[in-house]
């Protein structure tokens, strides 16, 4: 059944001033409820409306980009120097491994509030140990290591959504 028939189905029920009409077909169920004729009968007028369910859905951060530069010569000098200072620190990043989000939630460091955090920036990890916890619809699934390294990096603050594929930590393999 498309939409537009379901919004006709409605709109029928209304106006025939019919409190429930439920259709059962082999691949789909319908049931529309209207409480249109109680309240026409308390002189207010409504038709009755579709409900939708809306599903929570972690929003990506906006990332806003730096301004760019409207000053003197000199200060786009500095400029180019800090580019060039931050390319070599990209290409330290590329020999660690990126450890992701496996899910959508909220990224948590410790089991608990009081509790100290699974991992810090240096410990030493082993392939399974966990390192964190990602809540998703009131479940807490912990997530264990992928690999055996060294902590370098937490890239996600404490109690914050995190997306599928998000990276969570950088981990020095060697």
């Amino acid at each position: 059944m498309k939409l537009s028939e379901i919004q006709e189905l409605i709109k029928f029920v209304a106006r025939a001033g019919v409190n429930e009409v439920e259709i059962e077909q082999k691949d789909f169920k319908i049931l529309i409820k209207s409480d249109y004729l109680a309240k026409k009968k308390s002189n207010i007028k409504e038709e009755p409306q579709i409900i939708q369910q809306q599903v929570p859905v972690a929003m990506p951060q906006a990332v806003q980009a730096a301004p760019a530069p409207v000053a003197a010569p000199a200060v786009s000098a500095t400029v180019e120097v800090k580019e060039s200072a931050a390319a070599p620190a990209k290409d330290d990043e590329a020999n660690y491994i990126t450890v992701k989000s496996q899910m959508i939630g909220t990224f948590y460091r410790s089991s608990a509030p009081d509790k100290p955090a699974f991992v810090s920036v240096g410990d030493t990890v082993k392939e399974g140990d966990p390192i964190c916890i990602i809540e998703a619809m009131k479940l807490f699934n912990e997530i264990e290591s992928e690999v055996s390294g060294k902590i370098v990096k937490v890239l996600v603050d404490d109690a914050t959504p995190v997306e599928f594929d998000q990276p969570l930590f950088l981990v020095d393999p060697s």
